[in-house]
């Protein structure tokens, strides 16, 4: 997945800096965690969290590496394998962190966040050591409230200097687009040895990333008929956890 995910744009697709390909995929994917994510909904021993945040998960991690790491509490685990398949991922936040310090050259560490009652802790740590240490880790918010300014639901920062430092992105979590841009910005520059940076997901709810993917695409004149083998008729999300 991750080798046919790297396709350049060409002029035909009017120089935009993302394929048509690459928009098609992205839109499919989110299509294939939000049926996972359904199916699970249903389950009472397995918290949602992933449910309408498909445009984050998928935007932040659809282009990572094989030997990249992607740390979650976000349920069901098994959502990442149809996002990216190719990169392991773990439950363990403050592991994969820490992991981080003995990396090789350009190998990533993305970590999302779905629930501040369950990693706050982990949360905070992680930030504070990748920020001391200047790791190539990247921190995934995923907040539910209706705008970046707005404090409701906002994960704990630590104050701290390093903390301080930490380049912090504002980013629509309904826009699978956006998320994809400033993700792959950060990612490029932490591979290079700039430390880490946030991204803070906001969504505007009742607004549905699916949706607002479908219409992107339509608008472009690209067709969103999903591909063989994903599923369709797959509903809206709950409003934003």
């Amino acid at each position: 997945m991750t080798k046919s995910n790297g396709d350049n744009p060409n002029a035909e697709e009017g120089f935009s800096l993302i394929s048509n390909q690459k928009l098609l995929g992205l839109y499919n994917t989110m299509l294939s965690c939000r049926a996972i994510a359904l199916e699970a909904s249903n389950d009472p021993k397995s918290a949602g969290y992933l449910l309408g945040h498909e445009a984050a998960v998928v935007g932040a991690a659809i282009d990572l590496l094989p030997e990249d790491t992607v740390a979650h509490s976000l349920s069901p685990h098994r959502a990442f394998a149809a996002v990216n398949s190719n990169v392991s991922a773990s439950a363990d936040i403050k592991r994969a962190v820490r992991s981080a310090v003995a990396s090789k050259a350009g190998q990533m560490t993305v970590v999302f966040a779905g629930s501040r009652h369950v990693v706050q802790q982990a949360w905070q740590k992680g930030l504070t050591l990748a920020a001391e240490n200047k790791l190539p880790v990247l921190f995934i918010a995923l907040n539910a409230r209706e705008s970046p300014d707005a404090e409701a639901q906002r994960f704990p920062i630590p104050h701290t200097e390093p903390i301080a430092s930490l380049p912090r992105i504002n980013v629509d979590g309904n826009d699978v687009v956006a998320v994809y841009r400033v993700a792959t910005e950060a990612i490029t520059h932490a591979r290079k040895g700039h430390g880490p940076a946030l991204i803070d997901c906001w969504r505007s709810a009742p607004a549905d990333p699916l949706e607002n993917m479908r219409k992107y695409l339509i608008g472009k004149g690209i067709n969103p008929t999903p591909s063989a083998g994903t599923l369709t008729g797959i509903a809206a999300p709950p409003q934003a956890c």
